[in-house]
């Protein structure tokens, strides 16, 4: 959890978890107007899942391979 490569592999995810945030928030209307958009909140529901996927990434850091934020072995 100490090594760049796992906040390398934790800042992706919350980033993916980021958009999907978005997208979900977004696609939830039925047409997307950007002058109309509730920028607050989207940033606000953005960072609230970035912040929960590091926080599962560090959980996640306690059982899974060395430097990776998964649970999953990438080993097959």
């Amino acid at each position: 959890m100490f090594t760049s490569k796992f906040w390398k592999g934790a800042a992706e995810r919350a980033a993916k978890s980021s958009a999907q945030a978005l997208l979900l928030l977004w696609g939830g209307d039925v047409v997307f107007s950007a002058w109309q958009a509730d920028w607050l909140a989207a940033g606000g529901v953005a960072a609230g899942a970035a912040v929960l996927s590091l926080l599962t990434s560090v959980v996640s850091a306690a059982g899974g391979e060395p430097d990776s934020p998964s649970l999953v072995s990438g080993t097959q």
